[in-house]
């Protein structure tokens, strides 16, 4: 018998799609839904007379208080809460910026049910979720940026038109259209990438755009 069920919270302006939601999890073993909510300021109004959950499935873009805010004001004031992220968008820079306020994870609305569930399980165990956009190493390091002592020290060397490449492909611009903004052709910003792959120990655009942001080259 379980009698210790994860509590969790939905918070999704789109109610149809958060009835089913909050079914799902219903019938998922060892969790139950404590409460549902339009957007973050309607959360908040809710916490007067509600437990606090364990788990936030938290959409993005809502009316009022959107996902990256009511992320930050848990992150402030309920640190303990775990997040994850629930969008129909998967930009790096959603993903990126989420991640930085605080969320344990990010997962598309179209995702299968079965990893839906893993989703939940491994915020729960394991403290994050990783997927193919996001590993838990990245979670860890985008969750600890103000950590003064986890911080990355700056000493990889850089040139000008490094920076500028890096600065830019923090943008939502493609890489053909980061070729024309510097004056260069693609497969020039092709080396330019790939040499800060190897500068940086980055894999992914992902990785270039967590190094700038630590690093204070780029603010989100």
């Amino acid at each position: 018998m379980q009698t210790n069920k994860t509590r969790v919270a939905l918070i999704d302006d789109h109610i149809l799609l958060r009835n089913g939601l909050a079914s799902m999890v219903k019938n998922f073993d060892g969790y139950t839904v404590l409460l549902e909510a339009n957007n973050g300021r309607h959360f908040i109004e809710q916490l007067k007379t509600h437990e606090v959950p364990d788990l936030i499935l938290m959409d993005i873009n809502m009316p009022e208080m959107d996902g990256f805010e009511t992320t930050i004001w848990l992150k402030q004031n309920h640190p303990e809460v775990k997040v994850l992220a629930l969008s129909m968008y998967d930009n790096e820079q959603s993903i990126i910026r989420m991640l930085k306020n605080g969320a344990r994870g990010y997962i598309l609305k179209e995702t299968e049910p079965k990893e839906f569930k893993c989703a939940l399980d491994s915020v729960i165990s394991k403290g994050y979720y990783y997927s193919e956009m996001v590993t838990g190493k990245m979670i860890h390091a985008l969750n600890n940026l103000e950590d003064d002592n986890n911080s990355i020290k700056p000493l990889i060397s850089l040139n000008d038109r490094e920076i500028e490449f890096l600065k830019l492909a923090c943008t939502e611009l493609t890489y053909r259209e980061i070729a024309d903004k510097m004056h260069l052709s693609p497969r020039t910003i092709d080396g330019y990438r790939d040499t800060l792959f190897d500068k940086l120990s980055a894999k992914t655009r992902v990785g270039l755009v967590l190094y700038a942001i630590r690093n204070g080259i780029f603010q989100p």
